[in-house]
């Protein structure tokens, strides 16, 4: 149950709260006072799209907050939102002058998909137009399955999850079998491009050491070279002239003098060493420059070796690496084209499967519907009757269709509003005013058993005089046990309220502002005396009123 709702700023309100009871809670006012401004409100609190520009001007901000009766069902959802003695939720939405809005539950932020998960099992809305949406055929389904019970709602989830999962498979084998149009050629160039790579087979060590051979082949006659000219500057074949020889001389005049002074000994042994390093480097250079002799076209097979490589990391990601990851790659996709075959059989079998579920969902879907349909048609023709549409003929009508989301039925309310008359479908026989009616009759048959609070926009809007009666009596009806909240404009609505709101416009402030007030029951007289569309000291619009107040 809705406890109390609060508004701020919100269009034409600058600050309103109302405190609901159980049972009929009626608001009226005039013609654009704002009742629908209220009814904006509770969209809100259900995680509606704030609209644009519906705070009011020179305001920063709109504010809407409900405070709900927490029912036990809900108190474990809401986990440590909620104190464990909690007995109330609070449901709240900004929305600010640029339109940013932030949603709380109990005070701490939330989503608005949050809300509308909240407010699902509180409050159930029916706007003013609710009544076109019953026309259609999916809204109808809605209905059916809704008085099937909650059993329904999870084989209509299991409906939907099978056909998703049937529409993703159906996706799948599509790919699979366009894959297998092109899979000979695909599976051609991977086997040749396969082939390339392991044919050149490559790796980063041997590149690396080819490219050190290259450089050192493209320069062996430098090579040898300087490593000949520096024998000979060390020890030149004819023996004579060299630094060995030099240094040998040298050596035998210190060897003369070792041990006179023994500052000059310690230099005396790193020259004889510096002799003997002359010479072994001598002989290091001499063989290294033996040792160039390269074979006759080496340096053409390297070159070509290195070619080959090369142009593998051209074309596949520019090194040896990009190429070897290229050939995992390939080898990979070759052997899915080669499974192409198994994984599209496999892939009918599981569609085959999906869709053989489907159907299984789809007649669990069905039988419940077929065993619904009777009483749902019998309860809207007793609730019809009491409406003032004693006669009336109310169908629903199964077909057949292809299974999907929510199954392989469509739906047809049949009415005819008077007897002796052929029914039809709802959308192309019932006026406003009965479509108004039929769809009072069908959401009280399908909240028959349920605890959230109803709100009526307007659901009365081409309807009068005795029809209006029944109407309210209807709405009173329904609201013995639970809470029901309607805008009305008719006084014999009105007049069957447990508590009745007014909503006035004064227009003498710029701009404009709306009040909503409680009234007293003897200012309830004077309101209704409004409705009936008669001045205030009009005495037999006032005996009228009463009347109305009596006999409710």
């Amino acid at each position: 149950m809705l406890l109390e709702l609060r508004v701020e700023n919100l269009l034409l309100i600058e600050r309103a709260e109302l405190r609901l009871a159980p049972g009929l809670n009626v608001l009226t006012g005039e013609t654009g006072a704002g009742k629908t401004v209220l009814a904006h409100a509770l969209d809100l609190l259900l995680g509606g799209k704030a609209r644009s520009g519906i705070v009011r001007p020179g305001a920063a901000e709109a504010y809407v907050e409900g405070v709900f009766e927490l029912p036990d069902a809900l108190r474990g959802e809401l986990g440590e939102r909620l104190p464990a003695d909690a007995e109330e939720v609070v449901l709240a939405r900004r929305v600010s002058a640029e339109g940013r809005t932030r949603a709380y539950v109990n005070g701490r932020s939330a989503s608005a998909s949050d809300l509308r998960e909240l407010a699902e099992p509180l409050i159930a809305f029916y706007g003013q137009h609710e009544h076109r949406r019953l026309t259609l055929s999916s809204a109808q389904l809605d209905v059916l399955d809704g008085f099937c019970g909650p059993e329904q709602a999870a084989r209509r989830a299991g409906a939907a999850a099978a056909g998703a999962g049937g529409r993703g498979l159906e996706a799948r084998r599509e790919a699979l079998r366009e894959r297998a149009g092109s899979r000979e050629r695909e599976l051609d160039l991977v086997a040749y491009e396969l082939a390339e790579i392991e044919e050149v087979a490559p790796t980063v060590e041997e590149k690396r050491e080819l490219e050190a051979e290259r450089a050192r082949l493209r320069h062996v006659e430098a090579l040898r070279g300087a490593a000949l000219a520096a024998v000979e500057a060390i020890a030149p074949e004819d023996g004579d002239g060299g630094a060995s020889s030099l240094l040998a001389r040298a050596g035998v005049e210190l060897d003369g003098v070792a041990g006179v002074d023994e500052t000059l000994d310690p230099l005396v042994e790193r020259f004889r060493a510096l002799a003997v390093e002359a010479d072994d480097l001598a002989g290091e250079l001499r063989r290294y420059a033996e040792g160039l002799e390269a074979e006759p076209g080496r340096l053409d097979a390297v070159e070509t070796r290195l070619a080959a490589i090369e142009r593998l990391e051209r074309k596949h990601g520019g090194s040896v690496e990009a190429v070897l990851a290229h050939a995992e790659h390939c080898r990979s996709r070759r052997d899915e084209l080669l499974g192409a075959g198994e994984a599209l059989e496999e892939a009918e079998a599981a569609l085959g499967e999906a869709r053989a579920e489907l159907r299984a969902v789809a007649d669990e879907l069905h039988a419940a519907r077929a065993a619904a349909g009777p009483a749902l048609a019998e309860a809207v023709r007793a609730r019809l009757a009491e409406l003032a549409m004693d006669g009336a003929t109310f169908e629903v009508a199964l077909h057949e269709r292809e299974p999907g989301p929510t199954g392989a039925d469509t739906v047809e309310f049949l009415i005819a509003a008077n007897p002796g008359v052929p029914a039809g479908p709802l959308r192309d026989i019932a006026s406003g005013g009965e479509l108004s009616r039929v769809m009072l009759a069908l959401m009280g048959v399908a909240n028959e058993a349920g605890g959230a609070t109803l709100v009526f926009d307007e659901v009365d809007a081409g309807i009068g005089g005795v029809t209006a009666r029944a109407v309210g009596e209807q709405l009173r009806a329904l609201g013995e046990g639970r809470q029901v909240i309607c805008i009305t404009h008719l006084p014999q609505v009105a007049s069957m309220a447990d508590r009745h709101f007014s909503i006035a416009k004064d227009t003498s402030v710029d701009p404009a502002v709306t009040t909503v007030t409680e009234l007293a029951p003897d200012a309830v007289v004077g309101e209704l005396v409004r409705m009936l569309g008669a001045d205030a000291d009009d005495l037999a619009a006032r005996r009228h009123a009463q009347e109305l107040l009596k006999a409710a």
